[in-house]
């Protein structure tokens, strides 16, 4: 068995903005991917600001980074692409591993700046939350004329693992 850190969960908000790829209108859903993994959410039906509010769980073995790509869902031909960001999540496990359970609700641990190297299309908080580490993102979605999404990250640590 490969070695094991815990899961990361990605609760996917909702998109804001998003391309159009059918007639007026388009019908998104994600996929999330990490090494191998990949999930994905429902399709909402002709809407380009869809609230997915869904949220996929990622078994983690090593931190690498994670791919979110949006589609169209097509009928009668493959699914329109409609962006893709990538994200790192180091930053995110370096505030798990401090372990802090004794800080107050709402404590900011770190703050990520949107950067070259990352989809940030804001500032991005690690925020200390009902005895959880909690980051929210909002991803400015690449190689696409516009749009957005919104995820929201925390982590499930596995008592077994010996990881983070």
């Amino acid at each position: 068995m490969e070695h094991f850190l815990g899961l990361l969960r990605v609760h996917v908000h909702r998109g804001v903005n998003l391309a159009v790829r059918d007639v007026r209108t388009s019908d998104p859903y994600v996929v999330i991917q990490m090494g191998k993994h990949k999930l994905k959410t429902r399709v909402v039906k002709k809407n380009i600001n869809p609230v997915w509010d869904e949220t996929l769980t990622l078994s983690v073995s090593e931190p690498l980074p994670v791919k979110l790509e949006v589609y169209d869902r097509d009928t009668f031909s493959l699914d329109d692409k409609m962006g893709d960001a990538v994200f790192n999540i180091q930053p995110f496990l370096e505030s798990v591993k401090m372990h802090l359970d004794d800080l107050p609700n709402g404590t900011v641990i770190t703050t990520v700046k949107p950067a070259r190297t990352n989809c940030l299309a804001k500032e991005s908080q690690i925020i200390w939350t009902d005895g959880k580490v909690i980051q929210k993102m909002i991803l400015r979605l690449q190689n696409v004329e516009c749009g957005e999404v919104e995820i929201h990250l925390s982590w499930i640590d596995i008592t077994s693992s010996r990881g983070v």
